[in-house]
């Protein structure tokens, strides 16, 4: 994070205050503080809090605006809300560039943007940010959930059993530590509250940013179109598909799920194939009857795991419940129901 102190950091600062109308006399709340305040527990550090005119101001500071950013900014909301605070707040986004998609989704989920003027010095944004190890990554989650199914071993033994490094597994479980998620007694470690693991999860990896396309298609039951989906696309040797969220925590978890939608991974060089066989087309006869095919981009190999279950291909039980984790407080009844059973899948 940038110096406090520094001219930079201090024109933004007006600057911002500026536009919100904010008093000038309003100081950057540690946020520390006021989570303990508000008795919020939350990975979520953003780059400036203000209060003024009744209201707390989370503020992000980028230089370009993404749908990760604005994934964090909507759910640190639902948190809030959902801790039952009274207090008034608003999100901000303050960056250089917004893109058109972007644009659309901060007024769809009310998101104040901020453009920040070119004169400010070039990468700005990006010094507002602190690096920490990420337990979203491909290697960490490994080693996270499969502590979820052992419950309490060695980090040796966590190590071992998902073949990653040792050093790379210590680094992974000291940073849980560190965030009062895993506790240590010896040699043994276990989690010690899933619900901050979940929602760190939801923060650092918004599953909503994996998002590529939305089709509606020519269905009316998602796991018969899951089956007809599958089949299909194994036809064509076996092009990768691999259904997730939802549908895939519905086939590990027994839990009942609304029908009016499939969620799954696919290469983008497959879309059009999908298209082709799938889509929903207003013309056609019985084009009424049609779900919500949610299509993500893989950002990592979730093929290699999968798996059949009642004729679906669906992504392995530690994808599975890393994608629905990161959908937040939406899918959180469904979230906790697989980590109740996570070590029996």
């Amino acid at each position: 994070m940038m110096n406090i102190k520094s001219d930079e950091f201090d024109k933004i600062l007006d600057y911002i205050k500026d536009n919100l109308d904010i008093p000038s006399y309003s100081i950057n709340t540690d946020v520390s503080t006021l989570y303990e305040y508000y008795s919020i527990d939350l990975p979520l550090r953003s780059d400036v809090v203000l209060e003024g005119n009744g209201t707390i101001y989370f503020i992000d500071i980028k230089s370009k605006a993404t749908v990760e950013t604005v994934a964090r900014m909507n759910l640190f909301r639902d948190i809030w809300s959902q801790n039952g605070n009274a207090k008034s707040i608003r999100l901000v986004i303050v960056a250089k560039s917004f893109p058109e998609g972007v644009k659309r989704i901060m007024d769809h989920v009310d998101i104040i943007m901020l453009k920040l003027p070119w004169s400010f010095k070039p990468g700005i944004g990006n010094q507002f940010n602190s690096q920490t190890h990420r337990v979203t990554s491909d290697k960490s989650w490994k080693i996270v959930s499969r502590l979820l199914k052992e419950k309490n071993t060695s980090i040796r033994q966590l190590s071992l059993l998902e073949k990653v490094s040792y050093g790379w597994a210590h680094k992974t479980i000291q940073a849980l530590i560190r965030q009062n998620i895993v506790k240590q007694d010896y040699n043994y470690v276990s989690i010690s509250n899933v619900d901050k693991l979940l929602n760190g999860v939801a923060w650092e990896r918004p599953f909503m940013s994996l998002k590529s396309y939305e089709i509606q298609i020519s269905f009316s039951e998602s796991m018969y179109a899951a089956r007809e989906i599958t089949e299909a696309f194994a036809m064509q040797d076996n092009m990768p598909v691999g259904f997730t969220s939802y549908t895939a925590a519905a086939l590990y978890t027994g839990y009942g799920i609304r029908n009016d939608a499939v969620y799954l991974y696919l290469k983008d060089e497959h879309i059009d194939y999908f298209r082709e066989l799938f889509e929903s087309h207003p013309l056609e006869p019985h084009s009424g009857n049609s779900i919500k095919a949610i299509i993500y981009r893989p950002d990592r190999d979730v093929f290699q795991d999968t798996r059949e279950k009642e004729d679906i291909r669906i992504v392995s039980a530690s994808q599975t419940l890393l994608d629905i984790a990161g959908m937040g407080y939406s899918a959180m009844d469904i979230t906790k129901e697989m980590v109740l059973m996570y070590d029996t899948i």
